[in-house]
């Protein structure tokens, strides 16, 4: 059912992501985030590769312009190259108003422009169908940590096309045309959940986990979650 929700546009939209007190009971809880002109707080980094080589992988993340042939508006610009054949990209954002300590179910639909190709994978792998699309939420907030001179994940993300406790497979990158971009759009199919943390907080985040090495530059157009309480 809330994959129908979502596909179908049939959502209860809390705009901006502000809730009064009464909203906190909510069963169904939707935030939608248009990035065509504002970044909405959400902000994006990096793991999964060795600390103190961030130029050298040509790390970047803005709220900027979307390629010429998709029009004026913007998105989340996330680019990054995979020299170690695992970099991880992510955005997120905190999102509250929720009930404290309580488990939801989440669904996601992502919109984000890609110029991937669908090609056969070769010794780098492929642009498209080796770059895993992840989203996910967690308690608290996801961040980086040094760990024997390489930054990883302090959630549970998974490796690859694997999902983790934190979060879940939505697919890959890849595009049907090839050699410009377009926007795409990716949903979690199978089941997710994730426990608010006392304060009535999850920490949304969206990424990607990396098996080709070689450049991989999105531009996320929208991202819109569901949520209602676990039965």
């Amino acid at each position: 059912m809330r994959r129908l929700l979502l596909a179908a546009g049939v959502i209860f939209l809390v705009t901006s992501c502000e809730m009064g007190p009464g909203d906190r009971d909510l069963l169904l809880i939707t935030h939608q985030f248009d990035f065509s002109e504002s970044d909405h707080g959400w902000s994006g980094d990096f793991a999964d590769y060795p600390v103190g080589d961030s130029i050298k992988y040509g790390l970047y993340f803005g709220h900027d312009p979307l390629p010429p042939n998709l029009g004026n508006a913007k998105g989340l610009k996330i680019s990054g190259t995979n020299y170690n054949d695992d970099l991880f990209m992510f955005v997120k954002k905190k999102i509250d108003g929720l009930k404290p300590s309580t488990e939801y179910d989440v669904s996601f639909q992502i919109k984000f422009a890609t110029n991937a190709a669908k090609t056969p994978p070769n010794i780098d792998g492929s642009p498209g169908e080796n770059v895993y699309l992840k989203a996910g939420a967690a308690p608290m907030e996801p961040v980086k940590v040094a760990v024997n001179g390489q930054y990883r994940m302090n959630i549970d993300k998974g490796n690859q096309l694997s999902g983790g406790q934190h979060m879940t497979f939505v697919g890959n990158v890849a595009t049907p045309f090839d050699g410009y971009y377009n926007v795409v759009e990716r949903n979690n199919d199978s089941s997710f959940s994730a426990t608010t943390n006392a304060h009535g907080e999850l920490w949304l985040i969206v990424g990607t986990d990396s098996g080709f090495e070689g450049t991989t530059t999105l531009y996320y157009t929208s991202i819109t979650v569901l949520l209602t309480i676990a039965d």
